[in-house]
C-alpha cells in the first residue's frame, strides 16, 4: 500500500476530483435510460434530486474522511460513530453496490462499442466483451495502482466533460423545446408516482464514486481550503451534468403516449440515442462514433474504479477482522487483495449474465440507500461524540444542540436515504429479496467468524497488513502507545513490541501498535489552532522513532498519528475509546525511595500518590488494560505530562 500512498499524495485534489467526476459522467451513460424509462417527462427533476443527494453525500464524506482519514468510507464513519457491527453493515452494503455498478458498467461497454461495430452488442459477442472488460480490470487491480492510472482517469474525465458539454450545446441549438417535456407530464399516469420515486433512488448511482474516492482518505492529505474546492467542483459538475444532459435527452428522444425510447430501444446505451437525433445525418453519425468510443473508455475506467473500491474496502474489512482473512488476503509482493479481486470478478460476471439492468439497478438502490444513510447518521453522531476533534472540513449550515451540532445537509441526506431505502423495500420485490439475502448472508458470515475467533461483535480488533499477506490473525487486537519525545519512548515501544511479537511467536500475525503523539492546546486556543512548526517536527520525529523501534520486532506493524487535546491524559483515553484498543502501554515515573507504594518500589502510603496526573488519569479512566513501564532508579525521566502545546 505504500506505493499507493505516494501516488495519491502526489496527485491530491486531481485524483479525488477525477474519481468523483468520472463516477458522475459514467453513470449518465447507463443510468439515463433506466431513469427516463421510469420518470418519463420528469426525468430532469429526478436527476436534480439525484444531484442534490450527490452533493449532500459528498459533503458528509468530505467531513467524515477528513475527521478519520482511513480506508473504508461509510464503514469507517460507522465504526467511530457506532461500533464494529454497524461498520460491517455499512461496508457490506456498499460492497454490494460496487459489484452491481461494476456489472452494469461491463454490460454497457459492448452496447457503446456497437456504435461502430454492429456485432459488439449482439448476444454472445457482447457477453464476451463484458467478460474481457472485467478480466482486464481484475488484472490491472491485481498489478496495483500507478500514477499513470490516476492520470488516465483524470484525462478521460475531462474528455467526458467536453463531450457532454458539446452534446448539451448542439442539442440546445437544434432541439430546444421545453414543451416536449412539459406537455408529456401526466403525474399519476405518465409517470406513475411509484415509478417516479423509484427513479429518484436509482439516480443516486453516482454516489458510489464518492465512496470509491473516500478509499484514498488515508493517502491524500489536503488542507481545508483544498477540500472545499474539491467539494464545490464536484457539486457543480454533478448538478450541471445531470440536469443539462437529461433536459437535452428528453428533447432528442421525447416522451410519447407509451413513454420514451430512452427506456426501451436505447435502454442499454441512452446517450447514443440522444446524439442520433442531431442534424445533419453526418453530424449524428460522427457524434455516435465519438460517444461510442469515449463512452466505452469512460465505462471501463468506471468499472476499474469500482474494483479499486472493492479492493480497498476488503482490505479495511479484513484488517478489522470483519471478514475472514483469507477473503482479503494480500499478494506478498504487490500488496493487492487478489482473492477479493477474483471473487468480485466471478460475482460480477454472474450478474452480467442476468442481462437485466432494471433488476440490477434495484439491488443497487437497496444497498446504496442503507450505506449512505448510515454515513450521514455517523457524521451527525460524531458531532456529539467528538465535538472537540479537529475538522479540516466542516459541513456548513449547522444547528447547535446540547454539546454538539447537527449539520442540516447531513440530516437531510439521512432522511432522503432512509426514505429511499424504504421505497425500494416496499416497491421493488426483486431488490427486497436479493438485497435482503445479501445482507443476511453477510451478517451470518460476520457473526460466525467473530464467534469462531472468540471476539465480541461490537468491539474493534485490528491486524497488520503482514497478517493478511500470511493469512494470520491476531489475538491481542491493537495496542495504543503514546510517545512524548523523551528518553523513555524506546522502552515504551519496546514493551509494546515484545507483547505484539509474542503473539506472532504463537503462530498469529502480531498485534498492531498504534503510536500517538499528543499536542496539548490550552483552553485559550481553539482545538484546531495552528501548532508551531518546531512542535510538529518534534512530534514527527518521535513517531518516526517509534515506528523504527516497534517494527524491529517480528510480525509487528506500527501505525502513527498525532492527536490534539486539552490534556494529554484525556486525549490518550479518548483515543483508546475511539480506536477500540485492547491495551495501552504507558510510561510511569521512575521508582522513588520515599513514595510510590510497594508496586513501584517505594513505601506504601494512602495519601501519597506516586503516579503523575497523566498516568493517574489514564489508569483510572482507560477503557482497557494499562501496562506501565518504568525506568531504572538511576535513570530518571520526566513524567509524560509535557505533551507539546501549540505555538
Amino acid at each position: 500500500m505504500n506505493a499507493e500512498s505516494r501516488i495519491a499524495k502526489g496527485l491530491g485534489q486531481p485524483a479525488l476530483f477525477a474519481i468523483g467526476v468520472s463516477a458522475v459522467a459514467s453513470s449518465i451513460y447507463y443510468v439515463l435510460g433506466i431513469v427516463a424509462g421510469q420518470a418519463q417527462g420528469l426525468t430532469p427533476l429526478v436527476f436534480a434530486v439525484g444531484a442534490l443527494f450527490f452533493v449532500l453525500t459528498m459533503l458528509t464524506y468530505v467531513e467524515g474522511n477528513a475527521l478519520h482519514p482511513e480506508r473504508g468510507g461509510a464503514a469507517v464513519l460507522a465504526r467511530y460513530a457506532f461500533n464494529e457491527l454497524w461498520s460491517f453493515v455499512a461496508g457490506w452494503a456498499i460492497l454490494l453496490d460496487f459489484l452491481i455498478v461494476l456489472a452494469i458498467g461491463a454490460v454497457a461497454v459492448p452496447h457503446y462499442l456497437g456504435a461502430f461495430w454492429a456485432e459488439a452488442d449482439d448476444g454472445a459477442v457482447g457477453v464476451l466483451i463484458s467478460a474481457a472488460t472485467i478480466a482486464w480490470v481484475a488484472w490491472v487491480n491485481y498489478q496495483g495502482v500507478s500514477a499513470q492510472r490516476f492520470k488516465v482517469v483524470l484525462r478521460l474525465s475531462l474528455i467526458g466533460l467536453v463531450v457532454f458539454a458539446a452534446i448539451v450545446v448542439i442539442g440546445a441549438i437544434q432541439l430546444f423545446d421545453l414543451s416536449l417535456i412539459v406537455d408529456s407530464i401526466d403525474l399519476g399516469t405518465l409517470p406513475r408516482v411509484d415509478d417516479l420515486v423509484f427513479a429518484m433512488v436509482i439516480a443516486t448511482v453516482a454516489c458510489t464514486g464518492i465512496e470509491a474516492a473516500s478509499g484514498l482518505a488515508a493517502d491524500v492529505k489536503l488542507r481545508g481550503s483544498q477540500l472545499r474546492r474539491v467539494a464545490v467542483a464536484g457539486a457543480a459538475a454533478a448538478l450541471v451534468l445531470y440536469v443539462a444532459v437529461s433536459v437535452i435527452a428528453l428533447m432528442a428522444v421525447p416522451v410519447g403516449s407509451d413513454g420514451t425510447e430512452l427506456g426501451k430501444a436505447y435502454l442499454d446505451a441512452p446517450v447514443l440515442g440522444v446524439v442520433s437525433a442531431f442534424e445533419p445525418s453526418g453530424l449524428a453519425e460522427a457524434s455516435r462514433y465519438v460517444v461510442g468510443i469515449v463512452g466505452a473508455l469512460v465505462l471501463v475506467q468506471a468499472v476499474n474504479g469500482q474494483m479499486l473500491g472493492i479492493g480497498r474496502l476488503a482490505y479495511s474489512l479484513g484488517t478489522h477482522r470483519q471478514i475472514p482473512s483469507i477473503l482479503s488476503r494480500l499478494d506478498g509482493r504487490r500488496s493487492t487483495p487478489y482473492v477479493t479481486i477474483v471473487l468480485a470478478s466471478v460475482i460480477a460476471f454472474g450478474l452480467v449474465l442476468t442481462g437485466d439492468i432494471d433488476f440490477l439497478a434495484g439491488i443497487f438502490a437497496f444497498g446504496a440507500m442503507m450505506a449512505f444513510t448510515l454515513a450521514h447518521l455517523s457524521v451527525i453522531v460524531l458531532r456529539f461524540r467528538e465535538p472537540d476533534r479537529a475538522r479540516p472540513f466542516r459541513i456548513p449550515l449547522n444547528v447547535s444542540v446540547g454539546g454538539g451540532s447537527i449539520p442540516i445537509p447531513a440530516a437531510l441526506g439521512a432522511l432522503m436515504g432512509a426514505a429511499g431505502w424504504l421505497t425500494v423495500v416496499v416497491l421493488h420485490e426483486g431488490a427486497r429479496i436479493a438485497g435482503g439475502i445479501w445482507m443476511l448472508a453477510g451478517l451470518a458470515l460476520y457473526v460466525a467468524y467473530r464467534r469462531s475467533q472468540g471476539k465480541e461483535l461490537t468491539k474493534r480488533f485490528t491486524i497488520p497488513e503482514e497478517a493478511l499477506k500470511e493469512a494470520k490473525a491476531v489475538e491481542y487486537g491493537s495496542i495504543l502507545v503514546p510517545v512524548f519525545g523523551t528518553a523513555l519512548d524506546d522502552d515504551i515501544v519496546g514493551t509494546a513490541g515484545r507483547l505484539a511479537s509474542d503473539e506472532a511467536e504463537e503462530g498469529e500475525g502480531g498485534a498492531m501498535l498504534e503510536a500517538v503523539y499528543v499536542f496539548e492546546l490550552p483552553m485559550s486556543l481553539p482545538i484546531d489552532a495552528r501548532v508551531a512548526p518546531d512542535k510538529v517536527a518534534a512530534g514527527r520525529k518521535a513517531l518516526a522513532r517509534a515506528k523504527e523501534v516497534g517494527e524491529e520486532y517480528e510480525g509487528v506493524e506500527v501505525a502513527t498519528a498525532t492527536v490534539r487535546g486539552r490534556s494529554a491524559g484525556a486525549a490518550i483515553v479518548s483515543e483508546a475509546k475511539r480506536r477500540g484498543v485492547e491495551a495501552i502501554v504507558l510510561a510511569a515515573e521512575p521508582p522513588s525511595r520515599v513514595r510510590g507504594g510497594a508496586v513501584f518500589g517505594g513505601k506504601a502510603s494512602v495519601e501519597d500518590r506516586f503516579a503523575g496526573n497523566t498516568t493517574r488519569y489514564v489508569v483510572e479512566k482507560a477503557p482497557c488494560k494499562v501496562i506501565l513501564t518504568a525506568a531504572p532508579a538511576d535513570a530518571p525521566a520526566p513524567e509524560p505530562e509535557a505533551a507539546q502545546t501549540a505555538g
